[in-house]
């Protein structure tokens, strides 16, 4: 199994295969979903903490329809980019992201977002068939949410012209915990209520796919599965995790702000 892991190992540390690196804050201690932990420093950027070689970031500002995009080669390293969009929280190391209701997005979207992409190691966009397991496991909190967050997704890549996401899982400003299932590649969203965290508490999940054709979700211990419509076979995919703000208006002062702990994506 090839492992990417979003945390760079300090040296006395050892990542075992499979298994899920953390960043915490002072005085967190490893839990079951972590039997290895590590624990950021907050005077890093990001990419002294992270492993971010495996992604690109966009962020909410650019030209119209034309968001910013920074390469791995600029997140990488401990004076690594970061900015009010994208920077180590300097209370307890959390990758943090930034999304205002007022910013810039895609052509696709009416919403702005500061979110990684999944990349591979030598440059070239992430774009995984369906076969095999495949899983995004993350530990995070929302520090604060306008309306709605999504924090992470499975998205479509190469194999048709659509520019759907498979999967968004969502948190809503008063803690609940949604996923949303795409029905087919031309829309249609499906929402299953998946758990409930407080704003500002920390929680985790693992958003996976596994046997070609089943959605494997666990969210601080519970998991379900969804099926996979046909109609998605012949995508390719890729994974996301950040924030990406769901409302939108003309305020730069609201909107949603998460920060990250850990982030492990596997494929095998």
């Amino acid at each position: 199994m090839r492992i990417r892991t979003l945390l760079t190992a300090l040296a006395t540390v050892t990542t075992a295969v499979g298994g899920l690196a953390l960043a915490g804050p002072a005085g967190a201690s490893p839990t079951a979903a972590s039997p290895t932990a590590a624990f950021a420093d907050p005077s890093k950027a990001p990419g002294g903490n992270f492993d971010l070689s495996v992604w690109q970031l966009q962020e909410p500002v650019g030209s119209p329809g034309k968001p910013t995009t920074i390469p791995s080669s600029r997140l990488q390293g401990a004076s690594g980019f970061q900015d009010d969009y994208f920077y180590t929280d300097k209370r307890d190391g959390a990758m943090t992201f930034w999304a205002p209701e007022k910013g810039v997005t895609t052509p696709n979207s009416n919403y702005a977002r500061s979110e990684l992409r999944e990349m591979n190691r030598n440059g070239g966009a992430a774009d995984w068939s369906l076969g095999g397991s495949h899983k995004l496991q993350a530990t995070l909190r929302v520090v604060s949410v306008t309306k709605n967050v999504c924090v992470g997704q499975i998205h479509l890549g190469s194999g048709g012209s659509s520019t759907k996401p498979l999967v968004e899982l969502y948190y809503r400003a008063n803690g609940d915990i949604v996923l949303g299932t795409e029905n087919s590649p031309d829309g249609g969203q499906t929402l299953h209520n998946v758990g409930h965290v407080s704003v500002g508490k920390t929680w985790n999940y693992t958003i996976g796919v596994s046997g070609g054709d089943t959605i494997d979700l666990t969210v601080n211990g519970s998991t379900t599965h969804y099926d996979i419509p046909s109609s998605f076979f012949p995508y390719k995919q890729y994974f996301k995790a950040g924030s990406y703000n769901q409302s939108s208006s003309s305020s730069t002062t609201n909107g949603a702000r998460v920060g990250f702990y850990g982030l492990t994506v596997s494929h095998g």
